[in-house]
């Protein structure tokens, strides 16, 4: 089913989201509905609070990248408490943009490359260096278990330049091609 995405303003993408255990209820099918939503919306990841689930989980589909980085064509993942363990100092500026904060687009810059762990759909274990676009994929998505979007990681000037469009998100004034829902 594809879920409607929560949108900038909404208190869940502001909260920090806990820990999830495999008892957590309709799990397997939360991720079935996310990988459906993320398909249909052509994202490239999909964090549980952005569908209102205040859980630390999100997926990753880097195939929309693959012209561009084709090892990305099969980086999809779904990663449970992820955790990330290091950056680095080399970091590089990539033009963003978030389906929780529709039609805006901003040069966001990021560590370069990251180690993270997490846990995949079955509770198995993980740990893995990314780089690239991949790299910045995870760091988007753990954003928002942290309860941040990437409009923090802006420069106050570029925040004030966009403060009207996301004063209008916040009202609930967004344009999308999919459902979105604001609380």
């Amino acid at each position: 089913m594809v879920l409607p995405i929560y949108i900038y303003g909404s208190a869940i993408l502001k909260k920090q989201a806990v820990p999830v255990d495999p008892n957590y209820p309709g799990l397997q099918q939360l991720i079935a509905d996310m990988r459906e939503t993320l398909a249909y919306t052509e994202g490239v990841g999909l964090a549980a609070p952005q569908v209102g689930h205040s859980i630390r989980l999100f997926i990753t589909d880097g195939a929309p990248f693959k012209d561009n980085e084709p090892a990305l064509v099969d980086f999809q993942r779904v990663m449970i408490n992820p955790e990330i363990l290091e950056y680095s100092e080399n970091t590089w500026t990539f033009n963003e943009g978030c389906l929780s904060v529709p039609d805006i687009h901003e040069d966001v810059v990021r560590p370069a490359k990251i180690r993270v762990r997490y846990l995949d759909e079955n509770f198995a274990e993980h740990e893995e260096w990314l780089d690239g676009i991949a790299a910045r994929i995870v760091q988007h998505e753990y954003d928002h278990v942290e309860g941040a979007v990437f409009t923090e990681k802006l420069s106050a000037i570029r925040r004030k330049l966009i403060s009207g469009k996301l004063k209008n998100i916040s009202r609930g004034k967004a344009s999308a091609r999919y459902r979105t829902r604001l609380e």
